[in-house]
């Protein structure tokens, strides 16, 4: 079928709008027409170059959600009308890392950036006549695209396809990132080091499982006002602002909990945000940065003698089958905000607008909308 996507053609570059010759779905895929999907920072690592691909051009978008229109053979788990979001990492089912409640580290992840389908290694996307990437297995800057069954999780058909899209990536790795690899506990102190949509479900999970004091850090007054809204108790413009006030509101204690959720990671954010911890508390390293940035600078006797913990979290330690279904089953409930997070939507045709917005702060979290 003909349709259309966002592509990037070299690193540095615009996404531009391409004409998308799209194939059939093959041996354990289905071909599914989306609904929305949100503009997430990671796309503009790939975009800006600092996280390399493998297939050129490529085809952006690994947050969406939408309706299954065709199954290939071998397809067990779903069937046309089904109504699915898209998760930015696979789950098989089978790997030593599912097998043991991991599957956020699922074997398959290992192929996210090399754009060609698992099932086979090739390409189901094509533009002007070349084979075309897609970014985590996925491509959603496209009204229409094939997928792994491993990728999709079926949802109950009264959910909102435009928030279910937001799930496969940023709020659940927020969320994951305080729940699950943070471990926030009732009454504790948590710092958030940024309030893009990963940092916004970070909020929402500490505030939903009891901290009792919620600190957002971020130098954009707009993000700090938005903060509030899903949960955080206070701000602070930097990290030396945040220092005085934790210190103030855990009577020397400091934070139990720490999360850097920024739109870029760097080696030297590092040791200020452990300067945050408290004896014996937790920092989770959540944001993604240059693949090529190794230089991290760390107090080791700070970290031995205060018995802090440095730890990753990749899509916040979270299970795609488990905890996408749950996270919207709080939205419909009325305990998970989403509907707040989309500061704007756009058209497909609008992408370079939602990204510069993007790296204006002016977003929480922009979406596309089909």
């Amino acid at each position: 079928m003909k349709t259309q996507a966002a592509v990037l053609w070299e690193p540095g570059q615009d996404w531009q709008i391409e004409e998308l010759i799209l194939d059939d779905p093959k041996y354990g895929e289905v071909k599914v027409e989306l609904a929305a999907s949100g503009l997430c920072h990671s796309d503009e690592h790939v975009r800006d170059g600092s996280v390399p691909v493998g297939l050129l051009p490529f085809i952006g978008g690994h947050e969406g959600a939408g309706v299954v229109t065709q199954i290939g053979p071998g397809v067990t788990s779903l069937e046309v009308g089904d109504h699915v979001s898209l998760a930015f990492i696979p789950a098989c089912g089978r790997c030593r890392e599912c097998a043991n409640g991991q599957s956020s580290i699922c074997d398959l992840g290992a192929h996210l950036l090399e754009g060609y389908q698992v099932s086979d290694g090739t390409a189901r996307h094509h533009v002007r006549g070349k084979d075309a990437g897609i970014q985590c297995l996925l491509g959603t800057f496209a009204p229409h695209t094939v997928v792994n069954e491993a990728s999709c999780v079926k949802i109950t058909k009264d959910i909102p396809l435009d928030k279910a899209a937001l799930v496969g990536c940023g709020v659940t790795t927020g969320w994951g990132s305080s729940v699950y690899a943070a471990g926030v506990g009732a009454g504790e102190t948590v710092v958030i080091l940024g309030m893009g949509g990963i940092g916004c479900g970070a909020v929402q999970g500490a505030a939903l499982a009891g901290a009792r004091h919620v600190v957002v850090v971020d130098p954009s007054s707009f993000k700090r006002e938005q903060a509030k809204i899903f949960g955080a108790t206070h701000t602070a413009a930097d990290i030396d602002e945040a220092l005085i006030l934790v210190n103030e509101l855990t009577w020397g204690h400091l934070a139990d909990k720490v999360l850097i959720t920024v739109d870029v990671a760097r080696g030297e954010l590092i040791a200020p945000a452990m300067s945050l911890v408290a004896k014996g508390g937790v920092c989770v390293q959540v944001s993604v940065g240059n693949v090529a940035d190794i230089d991290t600078k760390l107090s080791l006797f700070d970290l031995t003698a205060m018995r802090k913990t440095l730890k990753g979290a990749w899509f916040g330690n979270a299970n795609i089958r488990f905890d996408i279904p749950h996270l919207l089953r709080l939205y419909m409930e009325g305990q998970l905000k989403l509907d707040e997070m989309i500061t704007r939507e756009y058209t497909l045709d609008q992408v370079n607008d939602g990204y510069e917005a993007m790296r204006r702060a002016e977003n929480v979290r922009g979406l596309i909308r089909y």
